[in-house]
């Protein structure tokens, strides 16, 4: 035998090595919201911005009907007191020895007459 047989026979048999692949993968990052969560907590979040902007706006409307409400209360409290007054002037004018004092200025004369006020119509 020769020398180049024994050698190949003590060393255990190779096989050629293969070359390793590397795959290269992207791995993602474990967000820490999910993508349902964003749009659930934007949509709570829409919700609760347009639920303060109506609830400001009924306030705002409601403190407006509230100030007119006032203004016409003083406007009535107002009127209610000229018409009183009114009313106690028509009494004072509606005197009988008021009128008779007038039509004597006047140049009228009541002759074996009384004067009688004429009841109001209500």
């Amino acid at each position: 035998m020769s020398v180049e047989k024994i050698r190949k026979e003590e060393q255990p048999f190779h096989q050629p090595e293969r070359q390793k692949q590397v795959k290269k993968v992207k791995l993602r990052k474990k967000q820490w919201i999910s993508t349902g969560e964003k749009m659930l907590y934007s949509a709570a979040t829409t919700l609760f911005l347009a639920a303060s902007v109506f609830l400001v706006q009924f306030s705002a409307s409601t403190d407006e009907l509230n100030r007119d409400i006032r203004s016409l209360e003083q406007e009535i409290s107002k009127q209610e007191t000229q018409n009183e007054n009114l009313a106690f002037q028509v009494k004072e004018l509606s005197n009988p020895d008021r009128i008779l004092k007038i039509a004597k200025e006047n140049g009228l004369d009541i002759q074996n007459a009384q004067v009688k006020q004429a009841a109001t119509i209500e």
